[in-house]
């Protein structure tokens, strides 16, 4: 503590004397025509810190990115934001402005000799206030702090446009942590500062932790389990999923859960943990979605000729894409009709498609095969006696609907 007294003490004396002799070379400026030449100078200093620096500045870096000559809003929100130094140019700029703009007013007061900033000044400086610079240290800091975090943004902002695969919540956590890794960093360097020890804080801040973990098991797991799912990407907001038993829309993914519109309006909660725990099914993965019906065709019907105007109407449905083409495939010998698996894909899968698409598949089947003829024919079940002639020559079918 008596080292940073003494550093304090040391930088005071060192501005009073730069004060002093500042001032003493203003004072040779005293005459008549001294002070129009310094007033003058001075003037044309404010003018080009104030205007001339920023015009030119401006004018470059419209030039570096093709926007010479584009209009301005008028919104003075833009305005107010495009005066806010949030950039390390801005920072430097506006202090540069500020610094020169301070300098002159004090020079003009000197040179007119309207103030003494010595006397001004040297009450708080020979008071040895030992906080003077760790305060002025600590503001610089959190300035840097705040544009360290808006370059930050800037940053992924960038990055997220060059890389397509890129989502917002994988934005949104790297830029949280830079957020948190920048402050953190920013506060021990103020504690250092102001010579605080941060060793008992860090011993109650572990403590802390463990109750906390062992209090919040579940939450911190969806907390993992949602890092791990933002980054692993098994899913993204609009696809359509199985997870578990759930089925449905993702419509958000937090760190702690994903949430799922299902397919009669309602929405489902599902805690991450549960989500990594769960088989994921996909149904938008590739952009594709195959889609099969089944469909019987009377034993006396031409098999291949059932096929062939299956595929052809499947063909001629605007929901199914042409690339994989449809498939009929004979599936198996059912116990009233030869079984057609009818196999057809749609593109940008979600459920008002799929449903869609199965219902004109079937109907366009249905139609074409009233056309030619070709029956679908009802379950029906052959009965016979054992040891009557009669009836194995001649007999009953007995035909019924489920």
């Amino acid at each position: 503590m008596q080292q940073t007294e003494t550093a304090a003490t040391d930088a005071n004396e060192g501005i009073l004397d730069l004060v002093r002799a500042f001032q003493e070379s203003l004072e040779g400026l005293a005459a008549t025509q001294g002070r129009l030449v310094a007033t003058g100078l001075l003037v044309a200093a404010l003018f080009v810190s104030v205007v001339v620096v920023p015009a030119l500045l401006s004018r470059l870096r419209a030039a570096s990115l093709g926007r010479l000559g584009t209009e301005q809003s008028g919104n003075w929100l833009q305005v107010v934001a495009g005066y806010t130094p949030t950039t390390f140019r801005g920072l430097l700029l506006r202090t540069a402005q500020l610094t020169v703009f301070s300098i002159v007013v004090v020079s003009f007061l000197v040179v007119w000799g309207v103030a003494d900033i010595v006397e001004v000044l040297q009450p708080y400086l020979e008071d040895r206030d030992p906080t003077l610079v760790p305060t002025i240290q600590t503001l610089v800091l959190i300035m840097l702090a705040f544009v360290a975090s808006d370059q930050l943004q800037r940053w992924i902002d960038r990055f997220s446009t060059a890389l397509s695969d890129f989502t917002e919540h994988q934005e949104e956590i790297l830029l949280r942590v830079g957020q948190v890794t920048i402050f953190v960093t920013v506060g021990a360097t103020i504690f250092a500062v102001w010579s605080i020890n941060v060793g008992g804080l860090l011993v109650g801040a572990g403590f802390l932790g463990i109750v906390v973990g062992f209090a919040a098991r579940q939450t911190l797991g969806s907390l993992i389990a949602g890092f791990v799912l933002m980054f692993s990407r098994p899913f993204t907001i609009g696809d359509w999923v199985a997870i578990g038993e759930q089925e449905g829309i993702v419509t958000d993914i937090t760190i702690f859960n994903t949430r799922l519109e299902n397919f009669d309006g309602e929405f489902v909660v599902i805690p991450n943990d549960r989500v990594s725990d769960s088989a994921i099914t996909n149904r938008s993965r590739k952009g594709l979605l195959r889609l099969t019906l089944d469909v019987g065709v009377d034993y006396d019907t031409d098999v291949d000729a059932a096929r062939e105007l299956a595929r052809k109407a499947m063909i001629d449905v605007a929901d199914v894409v042409d690339s994989p083409p449809p498939q009929v495939v004979p599936k198996s010998f059912g116990d009233s009709a030869v079984v057609l698996e009818l196999r057809f894909w749609i593109d940008h899968p979600t459920p008002p498609r799929k449903w869609r698409a199965v219902s004109a598949v079937v109907r366009a089947v249905k139609t074409a095969f009233d056309e030619e003829g070709i029956s679908i024919p009802f379950p029906q079940r052959t009965l016979t006696r054992r040891g009557d002639d009669a009836a194995t020559d001649h007999p009953h079918s007995v035909t019924s609907e489920d």
